[in-house]
């Protein structure tokens, strides 16, 4: 188990980061971690950075309860940032209380009543600068925050140029110095009009692989560039199935994506050759095993290279 195992290869070490969505697995013992360690919550992240240089972080992304939004702890945003080289970078997902128009339809029991209520919070600035607060103790060390916006029906949003013109105000109000990034789960979302919202405001695209959206290889037939990065999400469908599958062990691969890691590659030459960044952000729900997969989309990036 070396460090060598994840390194990105020339010439697109300059140009791509490559890491996973979160960090503290215990089945990931023999790929990132070491066997018969006992680790405690504080433990992970550095032994993680010894492979990688980013991570997504998605844990404060789960914000959205009745009362005042849950906002990070500053203390263990700092544990973080100590914790990392100072040329890692930490890819974060905004709160939902941010991205929700209203609550989910699921709701614990003692938030049964909150079940579909509209989100007072929703594209709220004051609440993201709040938010970017917290996250201060990162430093240099924060790369893109991430707005992830859940599939929108009807009820939701009753339409395209509605979420169009409240994201670009929201986007366009936000404090300068930072990277955005919006993901979009609408497919019907992508297209020029998106693309040229996105560029107005200077934030950065999130491809996303899995969910409501079409295979990975239809963003190749778009102008999906509109700031000097972009977030490739590798995801996968179907969360609840691939769970069921590993057992939550994700230390093998259940279900090879090899197309979806194909396009990934051709996503990322292309954005090298156009001088744009790639942050390769790969989930354990994608094929069974986030390092696995990093580690065959690394293999296949090396094939390309040598052609």
């Amino acid at each position: 188990m070396t460090a060598a195992r994840f390194e990105v290869p020339q010439p697109y070490r300059e140009r791509v980061r490559v890491g996973t969505c979160s960090w503290k697995y215990d089945t990931w013992k023999g790929l990132v971690y070491e066997e018969g360690r006992k680790y405690y919550a504080d433990d992970y992240l550095v032994d993680y950075a010894h492979h990688f240089n980013t991570v997504e972080v998605d844990q404060w992304f789960w914000s959205l309860f009745p009362g005042d939004p849950v906002l990070p702890d500053p203390k263990k945003v700092s544990t973080y940032a100590v914790s990392v080289p100072t040329d890692f970078l930490f890819t974060v997902k905004a709160p939902n209380s941010v991205t929700l128009t209203h609550f989910y339809a699921r709701q614990p029991a003692r938030y049964r009543a909150w079940a579909n209520r509209p989100n007072e919070h929703f594209l709220s600035v004051e609440l993201t600068e709040r938010f970017l607060e917290t996250l201060e103790p990162l430093g240099d060390r924060l790369g893109p925050v991430m707005f992830q916006f859940e599939y929108l029906n009807s009820r939701k949003m009753p339409g395209r140029t509605m979420f169009f013109d409240r994201l670009e105000a929201f986007l366009s109000k936000l404090p300068a110095g930072y990277r955005y990034a919006v993901e979009t789960r609408n497919p019907h979302y992508i297209g020029a009009e998106f693309f040229e919202l996105l560029r107005r405001t200077k934030a950065g695209m999130v491809i996303l692989d899995g969910y409501h959206m079409p295979p990975l290889r239809e963003i190749l037939e778009h102008d999906y560039a509109t700031t000097d990065f972009v977030v490739l999400r590798l995801h996968g469908p179907d969360r609840a199935g691939m769970e069921e599958r590993t057992g939550e062990d994700w230390s093998r691969i259940v279900e090879p994506r090899s197309d979806g890691i194909e396009t990934a590659v051709e996503i990322v030459k292309r954005n090298l050759n156009n001088a744009i960044t790639t942050y390769v952000n790969v989930n354990n729900h994608y094929e069974g095993s986030a390092p696995l997969t990093i580690e065959r989309f690394l293999d296949a990036l090396r094939r390309e290279g040598k052609r």
